[in-house]
C-alpha cells in the first residue's frame, strides 16, 4: 500500500498482460489530479447521461450506442486527446470495456491504465451496480449528466 491522496491508503498499479496495468479508482485519481495522467471515460454517451459523469473527463466511446458498434474514431480521438509523456486512464463501466481500450491505447504507443472496478463497480447479490467498489462508491468527483 501507497500512502497518498490526501491521506487515502491507495494501492500501487497491479500489472496486466497487454497494457501497463490496473489501477485503484483512488489511484487513478490522484494520478489525474497530479496532472500524470488524462482520464478518459469510454462508456457510451447514454451511459454517461443517465449514470453519470466525471467532471473534467475526456469521453471517448469504445463502443456505440445503440448495438455497440466499435467507435470508429476512437483511436483519433485518443491520440489527440492524451498528450506525449502522459499516462491514460481509461474508464468503464464495470472495467470490461476499458482493459480492451487500455490494450488498443498499448498498441497506438501510450502508456495505458484500466481503472479497477469502473465508474459503477461490480453487481452484488441482487444484480445491482453502485453498491461494491467503483469510482463512484469510492467518493471521487462525479455528477449526474
Amino acid at each position: 500500500m501507497r500512502h497518498d491522496a490526501d491521506g487515502a491508503n491507495v494501492p500501487s498499479q497491479q500489472p496486466a498482460q497487454g497494457y501497463a496495468g490496473d489501477v485503484s479508482p483512488a489511484l487513478a485519481y490522484a494520478w489525474w489530479r497530479a496532472g500524470e495522467a488524462v482520464l478518459v471515460d469510454v462508456r457510451t454517451d447514454a451511459e454517461r447521461e443517465w449514470v453519470g459523469l466525471v467532471p473534467g473527463a475526456v469521453a471517448i466511446a469504445w463502443k456505440q450506442w445503440p448495438g455497440m458498434a466499435m467507435n470508429a474514431a476512437f483511436d483519433s480521438a485518443l491520440q489527440s486527446a492524451v498528450p506525449a509523456g502522459h499516462k491514460v486512464l481509461l474508464l468503464c463501466r464495470s472495467g470490461v470495456r476499458s482493459v480492451a481500450a487500455a490494450k488498443r491505447a498499448t498498441e497506438l504507443g501510450l502508456q495505458a491504465y484500466n481503472i479497477l472496478e469502473g465508474f459503477e463497480g461490480d453487481p452484488d447479490h441482487l444484480g445491482h451496480r453502485g453498491t461494491q467498489g467503483g469510482w463512484r462508491r469510492a467518493g471521487l468527483p462525479w455528477r449526474q449528466g
